[in-house]
């Protein structure tokens, strides 16, 4: 497969800079997604790379060649688009080997590298269909099929699954998963919603207008979010976030006053703060735990039943901060609810947004989702 660099990338349409200066590395074989709200740039990015748009300035290189002035059909990718863009009077089979027939690829040769695509994405028994009759994932699968019978460096996906209902999603992310491991391939994929980042990736990107606020593991980003933004885009539901005063520094921690009074010691390092900072906790609603004798206290205004589990939205003061319980709850609507915190649960962010550094290193903090393979697994690299 191919790695990829980006140097100092820039994007501007007039006056307007859309892109600000991204270096990022895809090493080989990576599943690497950019993810970030909608307008923050990624699809840009992406197009950049596939060279549907041309960088205002900076490098691309793709296997350490520079490719900004290289055409798109020239630079060895594959890109799959949210539409499935096929072509309706023509077989599954005629769509997934056109490309092909306009290079003068042989007759043969095209049928053979056809039949071993649709073999790996199961499309076998649907060759002689037309688009008309499939369904929508199956329409997905084709659209990607036609990208592997080329032979990529790299894969390009934006968006590919929005069209989907959601059980739909679901299953195409584990296909898609499944198939960057039988494939081995190196692929970028670009999404707005952050559970397709966290259940596919090996690396997030984390885009927000126009820059990168943060490159690593999905759950490095989930245990150890740089800044407020990162915590509160990644997770789901996302972080609830309180305003406290700090009271002190140890070297275990930085003490807190919680609102209500109560006190705790998060576990993180604050020696540069002032005295009395105004700071920013971060508990994510899985973290919060009812407690009658919990520091914490609110009135409950909604509750979600899910079956196996229960989400509470309590109102706190100015702040509606979202609990994650167990199903069986007897709380109901308007009840007044006592919770807390495991501290080393906790985040802390200063006035800046910036996440004070944590003195325990969680251990999936660095896990990714090949880190999963079993030993001695096909894709797995050689000692």
């Amino acid at each position: 497969m191919a790695t990829l660099q980006l140097h100092n990338i820039t994007k501007r349409f007039g006056d307007t800079e859309v892109i600000k200066g991204i270096d990022l590395e895809v090493n080989d074989r990576e599943f690497v997604v950019f993810v970030g709200p909608s307008g923050c740039g990624k699809s840009t990015l992406m197009r950049m790379i596939a060279g549907l748009e041309s960088a205002t300035d900076g490098d691309i290189l793709i296997d350490g060649q520079r490719i900004n002035d290289v055409g798109p059909a020239d630079r060895g990718l594959a890109m799959v688009f949210q539409s499935y863009a096929l072509y309706p009077h023509m077989t599954v089979e005629g769509n997934m080997g056109f490309s092909m027939r306009l290079a003068g690829v042989p007759k043969e040769e095209r049928r053979a590298k056809v039949l071993e695509a649709a073999k790996i994405l199961q499309l076998e028994p649907l060759l002689d269909r037309k688009p008309k009759a499939l369904s929508g994932g199956q329409r997905q699968r084709v659209a990607i099929g036609r990208a592997i019978v080329r032979n990529p460096s790299i894969f390009l996906f934006d968006e590919p699954l929005s069209n989907l209902d959601a059980a739909l999603r679901v299953q195409m992310r584990i296909e898609l998963a499944r198939l960057h491991d039988e494939l081995d391939a190196t692929m970028i994929y670009v999404t707005h919603d952050q559970i397709e980042a966290m259940t596919m990736a090996d690396k997030i990107v984390v885009l927000h207008d126009g820059v990168v606020e943060q490159v690593g593991s999905p759950m490095a980003l989930y245990h150890h979010p740089c800044n407020r933004f990162v915590a509160g885009f990644i997770g789901s539901p996302k972080m609830n976030f309180l305003q406290v005063t700090m009271t002190g520094v140890t070297p275990d921690g930085v003490a807190i006053r919680l609102p209500g009074g109560g006190e705790r010691s998060v576990p993180v390092d604050g020696q540069h703060l002032a005295p009395n900072a105004a700071l920013e906790l971060g508990v994510r609603p899985e973290h919060l735990v009812l407690d009658e004798q919990g520091p914490l206290s609110g009135q409950i205004k909604v509750l979600e039943r899910l079956g196996g589990q229960t989400s509470l939205y309590v109102q706190m003061d100015d702040e509606l901060i979202t609990i994650m319980a167990d199903g069986d709850v007897a709380y109901r609507v308007n009840d007044t609810v006592h919770f807390g915190f495991a501290p080393e649960r906790a985040h802390l962010f200063d006035t800046d947004g910036l996440a004070l550094p944590s003195l325990e290193q969680h251990p999936l903090a660095g896990l990714t989702r090949q880190d999963n393979r079993a030993p001695g697994s096909p894709s797995e690299e050689p000692a």
